[in-house]
């Protein structure tokens, strides 16, 4: 039933969604990414074809991403660690590390710091001026996804400064008919929950009307994305220490190396 739906669903987005321009490609751009590894996993394959048609490119990163292990390693070891990875994946998309900006927020903090974070958003922006805006889903799901999509459209607001949106889904995808629904009672509520409030998906078909087609640069992405050893590798012997394959058994994982990279596109 799941398999069914879904290829429905791909099947739809297909045929009613609207490839970005090939011109677009070109235009300038930052990639707003909660924690390391959100930039590969929600559009690095744009990232990838936007820095191939010459587009000028930031990243930014507006947390830490010290607490993702920090049960079995030191934060400070963990934050250097992490931003190390993050500076080798941009490499690999084509991005310099003089075009990648630490705003290193404590991770999980940064609905706590939202004024301190919109401040920092608002210089870059203002520096820069993109054309292009690229952020988290507003409904991702996950708090520090959320406070950035929010503290980044407030920035664009106060600094006055007109862009295009296209929001990503990453934890968006940890719902029906994506990935199954889990093993434990608490991770099966918690991921039936999402999707209904997404109406099993739907929302995909609705929000989303945007794509990339990055199948020539899949394994590009894939190599980008083993940067982040912390999370797609144990760096100590631990069955503890998670990783991304380790999330719905290799489903989650797999929504980010389909052909296309699906974005929710809006003015501001």
């Amino acid at each position: 039933m799941k398999t069914l739906v879904r290829e429905f669903y791909n099947y739809w987005i297909n045929h009613s969604s609207r490839e970005l321009d090939k011109q677009d490609l070109g235009k300038s751009a930052i990639v707003f990414a909660p924690h390391q590894d959100d930039e590969t996993l929600g559009c690095g394959g744009t990232i990838i074809h936007k820095k191939q048609a010459g587009a000028n490119l930031q990243i930014v990163f507006m947390t830490d991403g010290c607490r993702s292990h920090a049960h079995l390693m030191p934060e400070i070891e963990l934050k250097s660690i992490r931003a190390k990875e993050a500076v080798a994946a941009a490499r690999v998309l084509g991005v310099e590390e003089d075009e990648v900006i630490f705003l290193q927020f404590k991770d999980g903090t940064l609905a706590q710091n939202q004024d301190k974070a919109r401040e920092r958003v608002t210089e870059i922006i203002l520096r820069y001026r993109p054309e292009e805006i690229f952020i988290p889903y507003y409904q991702d799901g996950v708090p520090d996804h959320d406070a950035t999509n929010k503290i980044v459209i407030s920035a664009l607001k106060i600094g006055k400064v007109n862009a295009v949106i296209y929001e990503y889904p990453i934890w968006f995808w940890r719902q029906w008919p994506w990935t199954s629904l889990g093993n434990s009672r608490q991770e099966i509520l918690s991921v039936l929950k999402k999707s209904l409030n997404s109406g099993l998906g739907l929302s995909l078909m609705t929000n989303f009307r945007y794509y990339v087609d990055v199948k020539d640069v899949l394994e590009l992405k894939r190599a980008a994305l083993e940067q982040h050893k912390s999370q797609m590798t144990q760096l100590i012997p631990n069955s503890n220490w998670l990783t991304l394959a380790d999330v719905a058994n290799g489903e989650f994982l797999a929504c980010f190396f389909q052909d296309y990279e699906f974005f929710r596109q809006y003015s501001y």
